[in-house]
């Protein structure tokens, strides 16, 4: 007996109903290796280890789920409205990471839709992941309609811009019908290559995670290159300088998800965020994605973020951190003292 075939209205309600506002669905077939192939060897990768892991299960989804037949892709936008206005300092912290960890979102709205196509075939077989696991999250958008990859390497939607987070979920059964790839539509805008802080990319859609302040900010644990400190200044936690700039990023989008809105460390400023205490910070960035900095690398990121803060309340700040007990925030504090205005 050949497998059921489900009904793609009946999957698409079963996600909405999840909480997920953009879906689309693709068939489960091989991606072009070489764009990934191409960037993990020029060692734009560097850092990212995940990345270099099972690299044949991340380019074809039937290596992940035995007879995979359709890949559902997800997301879910963040608030990137005036949720700052009134602040006396501008937040640090990019808007994906000022509220809920979208990891925890999208894990349990994705638990809750496994649930939902089990009712539909109680033998079906499903993979879900975020940008943790072994799918390429930006490329499955596109082929399913969501948006397309922009120049700066991000999945943009004309109802939602680029504001929103994805996952996707492989199913061993085929749907009745399929969305189309989604045109590119950045045409000769060039806005978000220009607008990036340190260069980070080499090529448009190729993103160079060395010269990212994303990385840099989140994911390396160790000191920052003094060629990319200048760089910081206001940016504790992401960067949003090449989605501030992308014309689909207009005003009057739809608002983001209000379950992600921003919670207090999201909306501190890098002086509040290099003075807190270590039970302050623990308390304030749980469920987070600010978690995953740490400690003494959301206070290094400060640090650096106050290197160009000609105000009073920042040089406090950083001669308090330049004597911290950690290294990396003590170092960091001491070249922003001497690169300060």
């Amino acid at each position: 007996m050949s497998p059921r075939v489900l009904s793609t209205d009946g999957v698409i309600a079963a996600a909405r109903a999840c909480r997920f506002t953009l879906v689309g669905v693709a068939p489960a077939a091989p991606l072009d290796p070489a764009p990934l192939l191409r960037w993990l060897a020029a060692g734009y990768g560097t850092g990212l280890a995940v990345m270099h892991r099972r690299v044949t299960e991340r380019l074809d989804p039937r290596n992940v789920v035995p007879g995979a037949r359709t890949v559902i892709a997800l997301g879910i936008p963040y608030p990137a409205g005036d949720e700052t206005a009134g602040q006396p300092e501008p937040p640090v912290i990019a808007r994906y990471a000022r509220g809920r960890d979208y990891h925890l979102a999208h894990r349990d709205r994705m638990r809750a839709l496994r649930r939902s196509l089990l009712q539909m075939d109680p033998t079906l077989n499903s993979y879900a992941c975020v940008d943790a696991g072994v799918a390429m999250e930006k490329a499955w958008a596109e082929r399913a309609g969501l948006g397309w990859i922009g120049k700066h390497g991000l999945v943009v939607s004309r109802q939602h811009g680029s504001w929103f987070t994805l996952s996707v979920m492989v199913l061993d059964r085929s749907l009745d019908r399929y969305h189309q790839p989604h045109p590119r539509l950045c045409d000769d805008c060039d806005l978000c290559l220009r607008a990036c802080p340190t260069g980070a990319f080499p090529a448009p859609g190729v993103v160079d995670a060395r010269l990212c302040l994303s990385y840099q900010t989140v994911e390396n644990h160790d000191s920052i290159p003094v060629a990319l400190r200048a760089a910081l200044a206001g940016r504790a936690f992401g960067c949003d300088a090449c989605q501030e700039v992308c014309p689909y990023n207009r005003a009057g989008l739809p608002p983001g998800d209000p379950r992600q809105a921003a919670r207090p460390l999201g909306l501190m400023s890098a002086t509040e965020i290099a003075t807190l205490g270590r039970d302050e910070f623990a308390r304030l960035a749980a469920g987070t994605p600010m978690a995953r900095a740490g400690y003494h690398g959301l206070r290094r990121n400060a640090a650096l973020a106050l290197g160009s803060d000609g105000r009073p309340g920042a040089r406090a700040a950083l001669e308090q951190l330049s004597r911290d007990a950690s290294p990396l925030v003590s170092e960091a504090a001491q070249w922003a003292l001497g690169h300060g205005r």
